[in-house]
């Protein structure tokens, strides 16, 4: 089975509070990927970061003390360029980094594409969540994901080629 996972490309991850222009600049690539994944009948998820009005409370408020992905505000849906299709592609809220059930959507045996935001926080989460599962191929499109810096997004690549994910379209810097 074939998965195409979207992580958090929402509106204040990409033009909001915490949007770079690297996670501008991905939104059309990653439009074409999702096209491509829909013809090849990949299952899509998209994840969606999903805060309360308490975040400034939580454990991540206190150390990112920037409120955003209010669950009901504009910043939290995801672009505009991206609609996930209803009944066919999955929305999965997550109030944390990475989603803990990627295990019951996905197999050993499965191939798991990756995209989207912070490479260096929820993407890498994800990743390294689904390889827990054990035997699935996780690929991840580098050009398609963009960390809270370019230097935090080349050390998540780091981390997820060293943990035997595959990083596809990745020109590492300086060489």
């Amino acid at each position: 089975m074939r998965h195409f996972i979207i992580v958090d490309m929402q509106k204040d991850f990409v033009t909001g509070p915490l949007g770079t222009p690297e996670a501008k600049k991905i939104v059309p690539k990653i439009k074409k990927r999702l096209e491509k994944a829909r013809e090849d009948g990949s299952r899509i998820y998209f994840t969606q970061d999903a805060h309360t009005l308490n975040y400034l409370k939580t454990l991540e408020g206190k150390k990112l003390p920037v409120p955003h992905c209010v669950v009901g505000t504009k910043g939290f849906d995801i672009v505009d360029e991206l609609p996930p299709l209803k009944r066919k592609e999955t929305l999965i809220l997550k109030n944390q980094f990475g989603y803990a059930d990627w295990y019951r959507k996905i197999n050993p045996g499965d191939t798991v594409t990756i995209c989207g935001v912070c490479t260096d926080i929820c993407v890498v989460s994800n990743a390294l969540l689904i390889k827990a599962i054990g035997e699935v191929n996780v690929k991840i499109l580098a050009d398609c994901c963009a960390g809270t810096t370019p230097e935090a997004h080349e050390a998540a690549l780091t981390v997820m080629q060293n943990c035997q994910c595959e990083i596809v379209g990745w020109k590492k810097e300086g060489k």
